[in-house]
């Protein structure tokens, strides 16, 4: 028998006829339950009106063009707009309301002045792919930096250094400048130009006097592009932009359309084609 059954026997008491239970009085009292009944229905009223205001300011209000159309683009714009303003207030070395203002000022007179041609963005990110590349980023900057060291102490002839060609299959603008950023950001490596339309970096190589040293190159650059293309663009989660100009073909033909294996145009050199799986390949010095 539990606690509620012996509560009904106690009500029902010792002539068996059940017995109507005493209300429930509240020991609030009534000054206290309707100052809490006005504080519940003020904070309804507050409620409702704000997010009406919300849905009125969201349907009659425009965003000024060069603040972006969509909630993404507006981000990147604010962040934009505040990463400026942080830099000119460090240009004056003075934290104060002027130059604060005076660089929100000039943050938005150069993005409406001189706007910068749209990026666009078709993949997504993945965190740990992320976290990976920058660890590993670290980690060749520290063994780069100690082997130019050596090599500007050591005795013996200088390195040979050399321009290499290498050819990488990231599709997205913004994710090969960061590609490229990388390469620049370890010691020994220098992306001199890059061509868009077949995705061709020319690398300086601080040293390549070995087989052993360019097959290292080329091992870098392979990690370097398949770390990015997991981060960033994976083909299961690629979506292209209609924003493309310059390599909007490209952009278009699918992922086993670009393989290694595709034969090269009629119209485009020997030197210029991809190898194929048996012939890795190899940079112009």
């Amino acid at each position: 028998m539990n606690a509620e059954d012996r509560a009904d026997e106690r009500v029902q008491g010792s002539s068996g006829v059940p017995r109507r239970r005493p209300p429930v009085v509240s020991t609030k009292g009534p000054v206290l339950s309707l100052v809490i009944n006005v504080w519940r229905v003020s904070l309804l009223f507050v409620f409702w009106h704000l997010i009406g205001a919300l849905v009125w300011l969201r349907s009659h209000t425009h965003l000024p063009k060069w603040l972006g159309s969509d909630g993404r683009e507006v981000a990147v714009r604010l962040w934009t707009i505040a990463w400026l303003t942080f830099v000119w207030v460090l240009l004056w070395g003075t934290l104060s309301w002027a130059n604060v203002i005076g660089g929100v000022v000039l943050a938005i007179l150069v993005l409406t002045v001189l706007p910068l041609p749209r990026v666009p963005v078709e993949g997504r990110i993945h965190p740990l792919s992320v976290l990976q590349l920058l660890f590993r980023l670290i980690v060749d900057f520290f063994v780069s930096s100690v082997q130019i060291g050596w090599m500007a102490i050591r005795p013996g002839r200088p390195p040979l250094g050399a321009v290499v060609r290498v050819r990488v299959a990231i599709k997205s603008d913004m994710v090969l400048t960061l590609a490229v950023d990388y390469l620049n950001l370890v010691p020994g490596t220098m992306v001199l130009e890059i061509d868009h339309r077949r995705r061709m970096l020319y690398v300086h190589v601080f040293d390549v006097r070995s087989e052993k040293k360019v097959r290292a190159f080329y091992d870098q650059v392979s990690y370097v592009e398949r770390m990015f293309i997991k981060a960033f663009e994976r083909d299961s989660e690629w979506h292209p932009s209609p924003f493309h100009g310059i390599d909007e073909e490209f952009h278009h033909v699918r992922a086993a359309d670009r393989s290694v294996d595709t034969a090269s145009p009629p119209d485009e050199p020997e030197s210029d084609r991809r190898p194929t799986a048996t012939e890795p390949e190899r940079g112009d010095s």
